[in-house]
């Protein structure tokens, strides 16, 4: 069965939830990866013979199973760790979270009891790995990685350095060029300060083929948590080594007598900002020789620069992740910054916007190092995303429109205004003194809405403001004439009243034609990819088949003026992050016939004993929502349950209005609770109010009922002396307390009922008779919902596998994007309507017409003065 990346993310960071409380974040995260990672390497490598893990006899999550509720499991849970540390030279590297800590876990049956549930979470059923084939797609691999963002945001500023934003990296991986690489020859890549490995990952992940892997990393545990990020996506083979890059780095060239520091074809780093006490046990190993000054002791932010430079080939290319403050920061820091951009070695410089990263919340660049063909280099490439980006709780992120976005013009060398341009180097060097500072290059600002003072005394909307809205009128020419009319050199008069802008706008021919546009695009690039969609197979690359569908929608709509292609894309990344790479990683894994399959909402319950069980809530199709089967094959059905559900929304409105205005103090304002009311105690109320009502008939009745009980000779005479209490039978053969209770009832019901009680009881009957539809229809709308599951239910197992892909392609899939670029579309027509009509609205009432309206008003007010006898 295939793994669904969604439910395997939520259980994951359920088993935080066993931690939490004992310890933080930065300290809880290495128990729950080192589980994963056991638990991962158990089910793929436990009994293959030549695997790249060796799991042994004592050394598996099996093992940690069978400790559950021993009193010593935390012991038994780090001797197993050990045993499989020791099998794969990974002593120091695994072994860093100790599972017997009574400070961290608690003391006695604290710890067992936690340590046994944390476990369990490991052994339900989405994290059975056994038969995942998802080393293509590196499901597990993604998953620490949602897992070492969930800790680095709970870790907070000083202690979420370990990771490095998967946006970010993503770019790092795709400006260095590695995707270019062609079979010949090995390749490296080399993070020198490598955390938890994303980068290192993300960098090799876009080679064409396998690439060596070097990083270092100096805290001990992180650099663990490094190599097993390095297992989980399937690159075992990679290097981690733990030291201090600048008072011992770790790789050298073998063939050297002395230590000469190796050098990689690829770099990638991100290192910790403004790093002080750098130099402690500083080797130099001829790293920061030759750029006419020396580094700052209680800055290493050059020094790691310097370093990178050091270690890749004459051909090598790098990506470095800076503070800004290497742009344009004064004295030695100058002095070599000169010097690198004299010798030719930065390609490009890209700035992020801040808040972006975990350990810091400064703005930040990515500086792109290439040696190759460096001393012809004549100019720096620079791009200004500061700008673009989400909140993300208490931080910033890149959205996949940014990322595509830089990576895009990057790669192409596109110079777009206020985003990127290509700088030549003397203008760097001599008119700017080798400061890089990207906006003394890139005008990125947001242009200030002005104030227009002659259009607020005389009138008319500037044509500087209409005419900053070219993109529209290039597009709907007629629709500004149908708006607007020359009023004076630099000014233009609004044609149709305030109220009216948006009806012209969204009437307009050439506007609601566009749509058409935007339509056909859509459909081209369905006709382009629906064979693949509907091919999709255990060959299919998951990853690789995004980019071809992305870049294929962004081909259509590169013309498509109205709407930002950027945001085509984010449209497309969006619903593929949440919903649609899950499916085509099923269908790749189980086939289109997934499609029949359904699953059932599990819902994870503690039992009194400690342990979980999980309990069934409801069911859902495992690749075709419930609701798409309804729509399709149960229209009929649907609308009838809709039909009903109104006529009691309906009721339950008329109900609710006639509680809001109950007259007040009485009786059903005071059975409202909460705005509602009970049908028991609304039908007791009412008894009480018609008690008060009574004839001859109820009082003998009454007489009768305090006499029993009777025989059945003494009631049939007491019947012939009392003719009144003949009915007291009220259909039955005999005559009881219930008989003769009845029969008063239903003669109170039809008596008047006092003036007093009157005006309660018509709203208590109107009440309860809104209560009873309300009810009956309940009933029936549940009836109909369970014939209708039933129906649904059946008709799974007999969709075809042409009605499977219909369903998932053209009613899943294609209709999710399209409603979202559609969106797009709405949100444009939107954005013109609204800023027209703040313009009109800002020059609406000029100096002219504000003064005459002040006079109106003052020749009321004295008029109305001297009515009442004062003079102005």
């Amino acid at each position: 069965m295939a793994i669904k990346k969604n439910e395997l993310y939520t259980s994951l960071y359920a088993s935080c939830d066993k931690l939490r409380g004992g310890m933080d974040a930065s300290q809880y995260k290495d128990y729950i990866l080192t589980l994963l990672f056991i638990k991962y390497v158990t089910d793929k490598f436990k009994g293959e013979k030549y695997a790249d893990i060796i799991v042994p006899e004592g050394g598996s999550f099996d093992d940690l199973v069978a400790v559950r509720g021993n009193k010593n499991i935390g012991e038994k849970i780090d001797i197993a760790i050990s045993k499989l540390a020791e099998a794969n030279d990974l002593k120091g590297v695994i072994d860093n979270a100790h599972f017997n800590d009574e400070t961290k876990l608690g003391k006695g049956q604290e710890m067992v009891d936690k340590l046994t549930g944390l476990i369990s979470i490991f052994m339900r059923p989405e994290f059975n790995f056994k038969n995942n084939k998802a080393s293509g797609d590196d499901i597990l691999g993604d998953a620490y990685e949602y897992l070492m963002r969930k800790f680095a945001t709970e870790s907070g500023k000083s202690k979420g350095q370990f990771y490095t934003p998967a946006e970010v990296s993503r770019i790092l991986a795709k400006v260095i060029g590695i995707d270019k690489i062609s079979k010949g020859r090995d390749y490296t890549v080399y993070d020198p300060a490598c955390g938890s490995g994303s980068l290192l990952i993300r960098a090799a992940d876009e080679a064409p083929f396998e690439v060596a892997i070097y990083g270092q990393e100096k805290e001990m545990t992180t650099a663990g948590l490094a190599k097993m990020n390095l297992v989980l996506h399937n690159k075992a083979t990679g290097e981690i080594k733990a030291a201090d890059t600048f008072s011992s780095p770790q790789y050298f060239e073998k063939d050297s007598d002395d230590k000469v520091l190796k050098r990689f074809d690829f770099a990638v780093v991100n290192p910790p900002f403004s790093l002080k006490n750098w130099t402690d046990g500083l080797r130099d190993y001829g790293r920061f020789e030759g750029y006419g000054a020396k580094v700052p002791d209680k800055n290493a932010d050059f020094a790691w620069l310097m370093h990178i430079i050091k270690s890749i080939k004459n051909t090598g290319k790098a990506a470095v992740i800076e503070p800004h403050g290497v742009l344009f920061r004064s004295n030695a820091e100058a002095t070599i910054r000169k010097t690198i951009i004299d010798k030719g070695y930065i390609k490009a410089i890209i700035g992020l916007p801040p808040n972006l990263f975990y350990g810091t919340g400064i703005p930040a660049c990515i500086i792109v190092i290439d040696k190759e063909d460096a001393s012809e280099r004549n100019s720096i490439f620079m791009i200004d995303a500061s700008r673009d980006f989400i909140k993300d709780g208490n931080k910033n992120r890149l959205r996949e429109e940014d990322i595509y976005r830089i990576v895009k013009t990057y790669n192409n060398r596109l110079e777009i205004p206020g985003y990127s341009r290509l700088v030549p180097m003397e203008e760097i060097k001599e008119k700017n003194s080798y400061n890089l500072n990207i906006p003394r290059y890139i005008d990125s600002g947001i242009k200030e809405d002005i104030q227009d003072i002659e259009a607020h005394l005389h009138g008319g909307i500037p044509a500087f403001d209409i005419d900053s809205l070219s993109k529209y009128w290039n597009l709907f020419p007629q629709l500004k004439e149908n708006l607007f009319s020359i009023k004076s050199e630099g000014y233009y008069n609004l044609n149709v009243n305030l109220n009216e802008i948006r009806k012209v706008i969204y009437e307009d021919k050439q506007f609601v034609n566009y749509f058409e546009e935007i339509n056909n695009a859509f459909e081209s690039w369905k006709k382009a990819v629906d064979t693949g969609l509907r091919n999709i197979n255990s060959q299919t690359e998951v990853k690789k088949y995004i980019v071809e569908l992305s870049e294929a929608l962004v081909k259509e709509f590169e013309n498509i003026k109205l709407i930002d292609k950027y945001d085509v894309y984010e449209v497309l990344l969006s619903y593929w992050i949440k919903t649609m790479s899950d499916d085509v990683y099923i269908i790749t894994y189980d086939g289109y016939e997934a499609g029949r399959e359904i699953e059932n909402i599990l819902e994870i319950k503690k039992k009194k004993d400690g342990n979980e069980e999980n309990k069934i809530i409801g069911w859902e199709g495992k690749l075709i929502p419930r609701s798409l089967i309804e729509e399709v094959y149960f229209k009929k059905e649907c609308d009838e349950i809709a039909k009903l559900q109104n006529q009691k929304d309906e009721t339950d409105s008329k109900l609710a209005e006639l509680i809001e205005n109950a007259t007040e103090g009485s009786v059903l304002e005071d059975l409202a609770k909460d705005d509602n009311v009970k049908t028991n105690e609304i039908v007791a109320k009412l008894n009480e109010i018609i008690s008060h009502s009574t004839n001859e008939e109820v009082e003998a009745l009454t007489a009768m009922l305090e006499a029993f009980p009777m025989k059945k000779q003494e009631y049939l005479d007491y019947i012939s002396s009392h003719p009144l209490c003949k009915n007291a039978y009220n259909g039955g053969p005999n005559i009881s307390k219930k008989s003769i209770s009845s029969r008063i009832n239903e003669i109170r019901s039809a008596l008047p009922v006092k003036d007093i009680f009157k005006e309660d009881y018509e709203e208590l009957k109107r009440a309860l008779n809104y209560l009873k539809q309300s009810s009956e229809l309940k009933d029936k709308i549940k009836k109909l919902n369970e014939e209708l599951e039933t129906k649904v239910k059946a008709k799974y197992s007999e969709l075809t596998d042409e009605e499977i892909k219909r369903l998932i392609v053209d009613f899943k899939w294609y209709a999710s994007i399209f409603n979202g670029i559609n969106l797009l579309y709405e949100t444009a027509s939107h954005n013109i309507a609204s800023r027209i009509t703040e313009l009109a609205e800002r020059y609406n009432e000029p100096l002219a017409m504000l003064e005459k309206s002040v006079d109106d008003y003052e020749s009321k007010v004295k008029a109305h003065l001297e009515r009442m006898g004062f003079k102005c």
